[in-house]
This record gives C-alpha cells, structure tokens and sequence, in this order.
C-alpha cells in the first residue's frame, strides 16, 4: 500500500470515529433532554391534581369548623366525612412529597447531559491537541503516527466516558417503592 493510501486511511478513520463519537454522545444528550421533559411534566401535573385535591379537602374541612365556630353541631356524616379528610389530606401530602422526588431522577438526567457535554468537550480538545503537534513540513510517517496516537486517545476517552454514564436513572426509599427509568 503506497504512503498516500496509509495515510488517506488514517485520516479516513479518524475522521469517521470523530463523527461517530460526536453523533453517538449528541444523541444521547438528546434523549437525556427529552427524558427529563417528560419526567418534568408527569412530576408538574402530579403536583397540580394533589395540591388541587389537598386545597379541595381543606375547604371541606373548613366548612365543618366554621359551622363548629358558629356554634352549630356537625351531623355524624359531617364528622365522619372530617375524619376521613384527614387520611385523604395525608395521602395526598405523601403522593404530591413522591412527584417532588422526580426532581432527583431530573437531576441526575441533567448531571449525566452535563458529562456527556463535558467529555464531548474533552473528546474534541484531545483533537485540537494532538492536531497542533502536526507540522506543515511533517513526513508521511510522523503523521500515520500522529494520527495513530490520536485515534488511540480518542478510542481511550470514548471509553471511559461511556463507562463513567450510567443508563438508568433511578430514585430509591420513596414512600410508593423503588422506580428506575430509562
């Protein structure tokens, strides 16, 4: 194989693991975005129907003390109705606490976009680096190296940062039980 070909191969090479690696980390940061999204909403929408229920068992409630107030008797169904009002209000307390905790699970989807930035950041510096140390008067065989080293390093930093992100983002000891996404 004539220099120019080995060469041409090499750049070849890096070039498609550059835009391989780019595309593959920009999806994900993508699909991180849209996951976080919809755990935003789910989580808003959850909050809004609890608060809504809590504020509608308040009022209930504040029927009943204000006849109380007023000196009047509660009927037995008023009173039962009150005291099974406070177990709903508890319920929903604790179901509005577990929408909240979706803000971990967002969170860790935003710290796992912001890695993935990071390491695309570094992955693209390695590139500007090790491009530098070409010079415009280096031989055929110093860049086959020079492009040898730098498809290693970047082989190496997709690596690690792949293995550094985890999967699943997962929020565990809420009161409903353990839940793992994605």
């Amino acid at each position: 194989m004539t220099r120019k070909k080995i060469l041409g191969s090499h750049v070849k090479r890096l070039l498609s693991g550059v835009s391989d690696h780019g595309s593959r980390h920009l999806t994900e940061v993508e699909t991180d975005l849209v996951q976080t999204g919809f755990l935003l909403e789910e989580a808003i929408a959850k909050l809004s129907t609890n608060f809504m229920a809590i504020h509608a068992a308040v009022s209930a409630q504040q029927e009943t003390i204000d006849l109380l107030l007023a000196g009047g008797a509660p009927t037995p169904e008023a009173g039962a109705r009150l005291a099974a009002m406070q177990g709903e209000v508890g319920t929903y307390v604790n179901a509005a606490i577990t929408s909240m905790q979706f803000q971990d699970m967002t969170s860790q989807l935003i710290d796992r976009t912001l890695k993935r930035v990071t390491g695309l950041r570094e992955f693209l510096g390695t590139l500007s680096s090790h491009g530098a140390e070409m010079l415009p008067e280096s031989d055929n065989d110093e860049i086959v190296e020079l492009l040898g080293k730098v498809s290693m390093a970047l082989a190496i930093q997709s690596l690690e940062l792949r293995s550094v992100l985890r999967k699943a983002v997962s929020q565990q000891h809420l009161e409903s039980g353990d839940i793992e996404l994605f």
